[in-house]
């Protein structure tokens, strides 16, 4: 019951109430982007939700759109602006998700939502990480993120789906928090990133 019905109404009070708190931060930040990013201050990305049905998620737009004189766009590092940097460092660039988890796309707690590409790749048991809503945090981010191999990763999807709860969530919601206001694995390394899913790592 909570999985289903419990959780949604915990995530519906709980991020609107977050929302209507840090309004400030997101308005503030959503100004400083619109003139960084020439009018352009949200990243949207079509992304798979619970059974895989695709949704838009929200983040801030922490890089430019600078391209070379072939027309590509310049290496994510080339693009990476000083507020950018502030932003992936703390995290904030995923709080428009909030928006994704009031419209019911999303749960403040699941699997992270990740590429469609990398479905087919999935084993029967990886896929299972659809079987709920993803998460703007999750038990494999609290768990080492981007340190853990993408096996390890689904690992703790699975782990999650097969013992979502209540105390589980709130234990991940704390963790969480810890993780955030130490800096702990909010982000990948520009020396060791993580490497796309391939099937096999």
């Amino acid at each position: 019951m909570y999985k289903y019905f419990i959780k949604r109404i915990l995530d519906v009070v709980i991020s609107f109430g977050i929302l209507l708190f840090i309004s400030p931060i997101l308005v503030l930040l959503t100004i400083l982007l619109i003139f960084q990013n020439k009018w352009s201050p949200f990243f949207f990305q079509i992304r798979p939700g619970k059974d895989a049905q695709p949704f838009s998620i929200i983040k801030f737009k922490t890089m430019t759109d600078e391209r070379d004189g072939h027309g590509n766009l310049l290496p994510d590092v080339e693009r990476m602006t000083n507020l950018g940097k502030f932003i992936r460092k703390w995290s904030l660039d995923e709080l428009p998700q909030l928006f994704n988890v009031l419209k019911g796309d999303m749960s403040l707690v699941g699997p992270r939502p990740l590429l469609f590409k990398y479905i087919p790749l999935y084993s029967a048991e990886q896929n299972r990480r659809h079987e709920v809503r993803p998460g703007i945090t999750g038990w494999a981010q609290v768990n080492g993120r981007n340190s853990i191999s993408w096996t390890e990763k689904f690992n703790f999807d699975i782990y999650y789906v097969d013992h979502c709860s209540f105390f589980l969530d709130l234990k991940i919601y704390w963790m969480t928090f810890l993780k955030v206001i130490q800096r702990e694995g909010i982000n990948q390394s520009d020396e060791r990133p993580m490497q796309p899913f391939n099937g096999i790592n």
